[in-house]
């Protein structure tokens, strides 16, 4: 039913000693217990029926992944025919795979001597460039697992990794990518009938411009409807793969408000079951360098103005951060407004330092010319807990479509007082006073209660990740 990240290892050795981030996120585990693992994987498969599938990860053929997937499930062998890039026929007879991946939902671990937490795995190993997964039937673990190793591997090679989506427009400029924690709007505002999806989850930005990591998207389809996400609903047809849904034995309708496996309800299908995307016009899903970059948040606290121009010191601070906030209903436990930050808006699949990213970053925004905006999708005025509700989604787009324009640009801008960032004065038709939370919290008092309270979180949080850099650090919001 999901990912599982406290049994996701990285195998320890000389190549990966001194350049993983250890800790929570990348979890150590011994070569001796990887090959004994895969001993005995190999001993269990040896009279089992498997599928395997070659594949690229990565639309950029100077820094792609040729892959060999082997599978004993033949719906986590289509998983990957619909998610990774499919080579041409013609080259399958003479593809050499450089990763490959052994999904084994059968296999257990046996935590008390293969040195796993549990009997369910995912171990990275980059020196024997494999991927042993065993004890879990979720897909997405093979996804990610091909995302962490292309965390590791590119911004080696000077290219930055990226859990984004991207668009550009019909002739195929003006690109733009979107970063976003769930429930920011990522998916929603990348989406546009009138600009052509790139792709809606991982990418990579070298010297060449963006490109997308997968050949498939891999959407929650939990209380999906027609009428709100249509591209998504209409990709659901032959060759499309619903995972962990319900639906009525004899009718085969599905059920999409119907969590009581988990609210965590996917579907997987190609990219080019999507019309309006570059894939779905018969193009390679690459294009050149973002000419906007906007973070997306969903501040519940009402704190952040609903659009910011950032410096290049403040967007590695907030890249870094990668702040958005859960608000009640979402999440049980959660009761009211709660901060939650994840470096580089996809921490989970990171191996290593979140600055290391965070540098290539303003690397390429200063040598592309990139401006960067942060614009909040939650509450503006008052904190979620009030009753009031979210910012305008139409107003939203009115802001991205006047960023991607060049529109904004015209405009004044004032200093916000505690986050030091770049607000608009005016900006079309949006009502002025909406675009300053100091203009439009009805009771300061507890604006500035609210704001200090959130300035301290991001401190709090950021110490972390601070390794002496002072000009990132003093871009950072401050009382």
């Amino acid at each position: 039913t999901g990912r599982s990240p406290k049994d996701r290892f990285i195998v320890r050795d000389e190549m990966t000693e001194d350049k993983v981030w250890w800790g929570d996120i990348n979890i150590g585990i011994s070569p001796e217990s990887f090959d004994k693992i895969y001993n005995k994987m190999l001993t269990y498969l040896e009279d089992k029926k498997v599928y395997v599938r070659d594949a690229y990860a990565g639309a950029d053929k100077t820094h792609r992944l040729k892959l060999r997937v082997i599978n004993t499930f033949a719906w986590h062998n289509m998983f990957c025919y619909n998610m990774f890039i499919r080579p041409e026929d013609y080259k399958l007879p003479d593809f050499e795979p450089n990763f490959t991946i052994i999904s084994c939902p059968e296999f257990e671990a046996d935590p008390e001597t293969d040195g796993t937490r549990q009997s369910n795995f995912a171990i990275v190993n980059f020196t024997k460039r494999m991927i042993l997964i065993g004890g879990t039937q979720y897909s997405g673990e093979m996804k990610k697992g091909i995302f962490s190793v292309l965390h590791y591997m590119l911004p080696q090679e000077g290219v930055l990794s990226m859990h984004c989506s991207a668009n550009v427009t019909v002739d195929g400029g003006n690109p733009a990518i979107f970063f976003g924690l769930s429930g920011t709007g990522k998916t929603t505002l990348s989406t546009d009938p009138i600009r052509p999806l790139i792709g809606d989850d991982e990418h990579g930005w070298s010297d060449d411009g963006i490109f997308n990591f997968e050949g498939g998207c891999y959407a929650k389809v939990i209380n999906l409807n027609k009428e709100e996400e249509p591209d998504i609903y209409s990709a659901i047809r032959e060759g499309a793969l619903l995972e962990n849904v319900v639906y009525d034995e004899e009718t085969k309708v599905i059920d999409f408000t119907d969590g009581s496996k988990t609210e965590n309800t996917r579907v997987s299908y190609p990219l080019n079951h999507i019309d309006n995307s570059v894939y779905g016009q018969g193009k390679p899903s690459v294009t050149g360098h973002p000419e906007k970059i906007v973070f997306l948040t969903c501040d519940a606290y009402g704190v952040l103005p609903p659009v910011a121009k950032l410096s290049p010191e403040q967007a590695m601070y907030h890249f870094i951060s990668g702040y958005t906030a859960k608000v009640a209903g979402t999440e049980r436990g959660i009761t009211e407004p709660t901060a939650t930050f994840s470096p580089c808006f996809g921490g989970p699949f990171l191996t290593l330092h979140p600055l290391r990213y965070a540098e290539l970053l303003k690397e390429k925004m200063e040598r592309f010319d990139v401006d960067v905006y942060l614009i909040n999708t939650g509450w503006v005025g008052a904190s979620a807990k009030s009753g009031a509700k979210r910012f305008s989604l139409p107003k939203t787009r009115e802001i991205i479509n006047s960023i991607l324009g060049g529109q904004i640009e015209k405009s004044e801008f004032e200093l916000d007082p505690y986050f030091r960032f770049q607000i608009p004065i005016s900006l079309g038709e949006i009502d002025p006073n909406l675009l300053n939370p100091d203009r439009t919290w009805d009771n300061l008092d507890e604006y500035h209660a609210t704001a200090k309270e959130l300035v301290q979180k991001f401190q709090m949080n950021y110490k972390q990740y601070d390794l002496g850099d002072t000009a990132v650090l003093n871009a950072g919001p401050s009382l």
